[in-house]
Order: C-alpha cells, then structure tokens, then sequence
C-alpha cells in the first residue's frame, strides 16, 4: 500500500510541474479543432 501511495504522490508531483507542458499543446489543438469546425461552416464543402 505505501508502494502505491508512493507512486501516486510522485505521478501528482511529476503533473504539478509539468501542467504548462500539457496544458499549452491542448489549448493549441483546441484552437485548432475550433478553427476546423468554423470554417467548415462557413464555407461548406459543395
């Protein structure tokens, strides 16, 4: 059990610091995925 509480806190330290890292390429897709979908509506596909 201290094995895996263990592990957990590192994983939770390992995201803790790294958010940005993660959080940065989401919000690009997002942005991306986003900009896709108003455009196809904008100019539908005949």
């Amino acid at each position: 059990m201290d094995t895996v509480r263990e592990g957990y806190r590192g994983l939770a330290l390992i995201l803790n610091l790294n958010w940005d890292r993660i959080l940065y390429p989401a919000t690009i897709a997002l942005a991306l995925f986003a900009g896709a979908y108003l455009g196809s509506l904008a100019f539908p596909a005949h």
